[in-house]
C-alpha cells in the first residue's frame, strides 16, 4: 500500500466493521451455482459468507452445510467433498465488456477509514525504524543470465517485488512489471531491477493482479510494443486502451483465455485475492483484483497470487486447480498487522495459503524492493524459512530467490 493510497483512502467511511452488501448480479456464478457477496459459489451450491457449502447443500453463515438426509440423534452421513468444477471456457482475446460501476461487494474486509488513518499518523509505523534500516545492505541481490528456455522450460526470474519474468510454453510473460526506481507516494526502491530491460526477450504478454501503483506501473508499460497482449481485471482494459494498447483483454474471476505459443496453447486463469483497488480519488474497487493461474501445454500450473490478504479463496483455487506446481506468494509489507493483516499475508500466512493451494514449491515476493510498512527489511526472509521448516517440507521446495534470481521447474 503506497503513500498515495494511504492518503486517499482518508474520503472512506469510517470502519463499521460489516463488509458492504453483495449487488445481486454483479458477480459470475457457474452452472448451477448462486453468487455470493465476495466471489462465486461451485456449481450446485448456494453461496455463504464464509467459504463454500458442499454441493447439494444450502449455504450458511457459520459452517458447511450438513449431508442432506441428516437429523438431530441420527448418524452422520460420511462427508463427501464437493465436486471439482469444470473449468470455463477460454474466452475471445481482446473482447470489449460491460462490467459493474464497482466491485465493492467483492471485498472480504472492510477497507480502513478515518480513525485507522489517524491511527497510523499517530503510530507512525508504516516505515522501518531508522536502526533497521542498515539492514537494506544486506538485501539479497544476485542478478544473472536468465536460463535458456525451449518450448517446454518453465523458468521464472525475479525482477523485483512482484514483477516476475516467466518463460512458459515458449512465451515470456511479465506479472505486475515495475521497472521504475520510484512509483508514486513511496521511497525509491531499495535494489535495483533484477533484470535490465535491454535484457528481456520480446514479451509475448502481460499479467496485471490490480491497479495499484505497485502493480500496475505507466512508466514500465510505455516501454512495450503497444501490440503486447494485456491481461487484465475486470474493469481495467479501457485505462489500457486510452495508453494505446491494441490488445487489452479483462477478465472476472474464474474466467480464462489461451495464447498461442510455440510448444502449445499457453491458459491464464484470472483467480480471486483477498485485496482491493484504488488509483485516484474517485475510483475506489472501480476495478477487480486478484490473482493468476498460468498452464503450461503439459499442465504444469503457476499461481502468481499478485497482492492479497490471507483467506478462504486459497482452498477454493487450490480444489479448482489441483496439481499447481508452484506458487507466488507476498511475504512483505505486513506491519502493523492490525491495519494490514486483511489485505497483505505476512510470512507464515504465505506458507499457510502455499499449503492451503496444495502448491509443492513457494517461491516469495512483495518484500526486498519498495519498503512499504514496519517491518525491517530482512525479517520477511528470516520469518519464511522459518515457516517453512516448521512444515517439515522439503527445503527446495521454498525458491526464496536473491532479486535477480532464477530457477527452472521440473518437467513432470
Amino acid at each position: 500500500m503506497t503513500e498515495q493510497t494511504e492518503r486517499s483512502l482518508a474520503e472512506q467511511p469510517p470502519d463499521t466493521g460489516r463488509l458492504p452488501n453483495a449487488a445481486p448480479g454483479d458477480g459470475a456464478a457457474p452452472a448451477g451455482g448462486a453468487g455470493r457477496g465476495d466471489g462465486v459459489a461451485p456449481a450446485g451450491g448456494a453461496g455463504r459468507g464464509d467459504g463454500v457449502a458442499p454441493a447439494g447443500g444450502a449455504g450458511r453463515g457459520d459452517g458447511p452445510a450438513t449431508a442432506q438426509g441428516t437429523t438431530a440423534g441420527a448418524p452422520a452421513l460420511p462427508h463427501t467433498a464437493p465436486p471439482q468444477p469444470p473449468l470455463a471456457e477460454p474466452r475471445p482475446l481482446g473482447e470489449t465488456r460491460t462490467w459493474p460501476r464497482d466491485f465493492t461487494h467483492r471485498l472480504t474486509a472492510p477497507l480502513p477509514g478515518v480513525r485507522a488513518l489517524a491511527r497510523i499518523a499517530r503510530e507512525g509505523k508504516l516505515r522501518p525504524a531508522p536502526e533497521k534500516l542498515p539492514e537494506i545492505q544486506q538485501l539479497p541481490f544476485e542478478p544473472g543470465p536468465m536460463p535458456a528456455a525451449g518450448t517446454t522450460t518453465l523458468a521464472l526470474t525475479w525482477a523485483g517485488h512482484a514483477s516476475w519474468v516467466i518463460r512458459i510454453g515458449g512465451l515470456t510473460v511479465l506479472t505486475d512489471p515495475v521497472w521504475s526506481r520510484k512509483i508514486l507516494g513511496t521511497p525509491a526502491r531499495v535494489t535495483p531491477v533484477g533484470v535490465r530491460w535491454e535484457d528481456l526477450p520480446p514479451v509475448d504478454a502481460v499479467v496485471i493482479s490490480h491497479n495499484h501503483y505497485d502493480h500496475l506501473d505507466a512508466p514500465t508499460l510505455k516501454r512495450l510494443p503497444r501490440h503486447t497482449p494485456l491481461l487484465l481485471p475486470a474493469g481495467l482494459a479501457p485505462w489500457a486502451r486510452r495508453r494505446g494498447f491494441t490488445q487489452v483483454t479483462d477478465l472476472d474471476w474464474w474466467e480464462a483465455v489461451e495464447l498461442p505459443a510455440p510448444g502449445g496453447p499457453v491458459r491464464f486463469d484470472f483467480v480471486p485475492a483477498h485485496h482491493w483497488s484504488k488509483r485516484t480519488l474517485t475510483d475506489t474497487c472501480r476495478s477487480l483484483w486478484g490473482g493468476w493461474l498460468l498452464t503450461a501445454p503439459d499442465g504444469r500450473r503457476i499461481h502468481f497470487a499478485g497482492d492479497t490478504g490471507y483467506g478462504h479463496w486459497f482452498e477454493e483455487i487450490g480444489r479448482r486447480y489441483p496439481g499447481i506446481d508452484l506458487a507466488l506468494l507476498p511475504i512483505g509489507a505486513y506491519d502493523p498487522r492490525w491495519m494490514l493483516r486483511p489485505v497483505h499475508t505476512d510470512p507464515e500466512e504465505a506458507v499457510r495459503a502455499c499449503q492451503d493451494l496444495g502448491a509443492r514449491a513457494l517461491a516469495p515476493m512483495h518484500w526486498s524492493t519498495f519498503l512499504l510498512s514496519g517491518e525491517p527489511p530482512l525479517e520477511p526472509l528470516h520469518r519464511v524459512r522459518t515457516a517453512w521448516s516448521a512444515t517439515g517440507r522439503p527445503r527446495e521446495d521454498l525458491w526464496d530467490l536473491p532479486v535477480g534470481g532464477s530457477r527452472v521447474l521440473a518437467e513432470r
